[in-house]
């Protein structure tokens, strides 16, 4: 190659990689944005929820099934194309969940399928066991998507319950402990309390709280030895005592008996001959 040609090709290879990159994003964009290729798949592989240690008062639940699109975006809403797999679902449709409007919002590539629980129809009780039920849900074509990818990506199992299980608490010979000294008998309503009063301390000391969620859990699933001796102070004044206030007060006994027959009414008073 002469000197002549060499400047040429020189001045020339710029242009060239700009041109290559040009075209390599042009190919990106058409396979990312080509809506003629619109397709559905489910983003999450484990779909459950149990209403466990939320207060009896919340009755239903909507959990979001997360679907996106493989393909372009939509100035307009898109509805999902799904359906229930009878042969593999044990929860009734209006008895123990109903579906809401599934779609993909406008401009966006992510949608839901809103599943809502009903907590008041779920069968089983601490002494007898909880029922878990399924939900089988599959994506279909509709005027708008088809389902993507494998088949593993199309179905999906939501399992559910009103499970309340006794917390992960263990003392240093590794058995499960609940210490009835200071809480009583173990009973879910009990526990369910506990958490809600834990989660209040929140917004009266944050840092402690932040501090507490770290040691315990967010739902104290995890205190070590089953003691809180780090934080029994306030444990004693914002749980314990509020817990004992609410199980003592005749005016909460019958609401109480009405969601939960078997109560015991046994939570003793932590400022009462050093319980606590």
């Amino acid at each position: 190659m002469n000197i002549k040609n060499r400047l040429i090709y020189a001045a020339m290879t710029p242009l060239l990689f700009a041109i290559s990159v040009f075209t390599a994003c042009e190919e990106t964009d058409y396979l990312k944005f080509d809506l003629s290729h619109s397709g559905l798949y489910f983003t999450k592989d484990t779909l459950s929820y149990s209403f466990g240690v939320t207060p009896v008062e919340i009755k239903r639940y909507t959990y979001n099934v997360p679907v996106r699109v493989m393909g372009g975006i939509s100035n307009k809403k898109r509805t999902i194309g799904y359906a229930v797999r009878t042969d593999s679902t044990t929860a009734i449709e209006g008895l123990h969940y109903e579906i809401g409007e599934a779609c993909i919002m406008p401009d966006s590539i992510d949608g839901i399928i809103p599943v809502t629980i009903f907590r008041e129809n779920l069968e089983g009780n601490h002494t007898d066991g909880y029922k878990r039920y399924k939900l089988c849900l599959e994506l279909v074509d509709n005027e708008h998507f088809s389902p993507t990818l494998d088949s593993l990506h199309q179905v999906r199992v939501l399992r559910f319950d009103n499970a309340v299980e006794q917390p992960q608490w263990y003392n240093a010979h590794g058995e499960k402990v609940w210490y009835e000294s200071e809480l009583g008998v173990w009973h879910p309503y009990k526990f369910i309390k506990m958490v809600e009063y834990f989660h209040g301390i929140e917004d009266i000391l944050p840092e402690t709280y932040a501090k507490m969620v770290i040691a315990y859990g967010e739902n104290l699933e995890h205190i070590p030895l089953g003691s809180v001796y780090e934080y029994r102070t306030v444990f004693t004044k914002y749980i314990y005592y509020p817990m004992y206030q609410f199980f003592s007060d005749p005016a909460n006994r019958e609401y109480i008996l009405s969601e939960y027959p078997d109560f015991p009414f046994d939570f003793p008073n932590p400022y009462a001959g050093g319980a606590v």
